[in-house]
């Protein structure tokens, strides 16, 4: 297969300005604060952090999936159309079609009374105009691109006769379908054990190439990220507090809530046994943001500034920006 030619500066998603908010009977609930971001053709953008820090908010803000009490302003261009809190109809035009999204838990997201024909058939039925028959051959067609074999057999179960390897890679079919322009793979590879973690990371690498689609990884796997991701965001408190190319990231982390995420994982290079280290504390309430840094009453570096003014996000040149008062950090040991 040839692989398509594309500009790799071209952004598919312009994300600028991007808040969300959940209403709740306490008060409101800042989950995404003042995002921005894009993702070029043919790019793989990794979003890490804790659970809660708003890294998965940032897509469903995206693809207008927020849940009823939630609201988003700013701006979401894909391909140069603004879509942010655009009609259904109109979302529905370019979900499926230009961007897809693959959930953390395919099973709570295929639909246990249908086949997977049925709801492979349905997505090109409705996007591409296809006929039933033409519908069904093209979904085989894309059953077999993601390894799954037997797929004109399979392709008449339902989701609970696959495995959870194999339920992924329906997910992953169903996806590219319509041939997205991006793709948002959510934790893809959540309660698979390591050996199919790996044969769906490298599908999907595999898949990038051939289509030269963009994809934005939302991941706390810092190993995954390690493999897969051209540049990284990392998330907390609902902002984004460093980006970087991924090398850089790993190299010389400039924010101390990256190094502390480093330096928690396992290293091969490590002789005998090691003690992990951790990060004290608890994530802060989103409802109830401490002044400052959020960061502060976790970080063994704060000072009284971190107390009393809240970080921009600064360019630190190369591609690289953080949130912190500190000076630039030397590297992870």
């Amino acid at each position: 297969m040839t692989t398509p030619q594309f500009s790799a500066m071209e952004p598919v998603l312009e994300v600028a300005g991007l808040n969300t908010l959940f209403a709740t009977p306490e008060g409101d609930v800042r989950a995404v604060s003042d995002v921005a971001f894009a993702i070029a053709r043919g790019e793989t953008l990794g979003i890490v952090g804790e659970s809660g820090s708003g890294k998965s908010q940032i897509f469903m803000s995206v693809m207008g999936l927020l849940a009823r009490n939630g609201r988003a302003s700013g701006s979401v261009r894909v391909t140069g159309t603004e879509i942010l809190n655009a009609p259904v109809a109109e979302l529905n035009r370019v979900r499926g079609a230009r961007m897809s999204m693959i959930f953390q838990d395919p099973m709570t997201s295929l639909n246990p009374y249908l086949t997977v024909r049925r709801q492979m058939t349905e997505v090109l039925m409705t996007h591409k105009g296809l006929g039933e028959e033409a519908a069904a051959q093209a979904s085989i067609e894309m059953l077999e691109r993601v390894q799954i074999p037997e797929a004109g057999r399979r392709i008449g179960m339902y989701p609970h006769e696959f495995s959870g390897g194999m339920r992924q890679r329906v997910m992953i079919a169903m996806a590219l379908l319509c041939g997205p322009e991006l793709l948002i793979a959510d934790e893809p590879t959540t309660a698979l054990d390591v050996t199919v973690q790996a044969q769906i990371l490298d599908l999907l690498m595999q898949l990038k190439r051939d289509t030269g689609m963009a994809i934005a990884l939302i991941t706390h796997d810092l190993g995954v990220i390690a493999g897969l991701a051209d540049r990284v965001i990392v998330m907390y408190g609902g902002r984004i507090v460093e980006q970087a190319p991924v090398r850089d990231i790993f190299r010389r982390p400039q924010h101390p809530y990256t190094e502390g995420l480093l330096k928690s994982m396992p290293r091969l290079d490590e002789h005998g046994v090691t003690r992990l280290q951790t990060i004290g504390g608890q994530p802060p309430n989103l409802q109830n943001l401490p002044s400052g840094c959020a960061f502060r009453d976790r970080c063994a570096y704060a000072f009284d500034l971190c107390a009393a003014e809240r970080p921009d996000l600064t360019s630190l040149g190369e591609g690289r920006a953080r949130a912190c008062h500190l000076p630039q950090l030397g590297e992870v040991a």
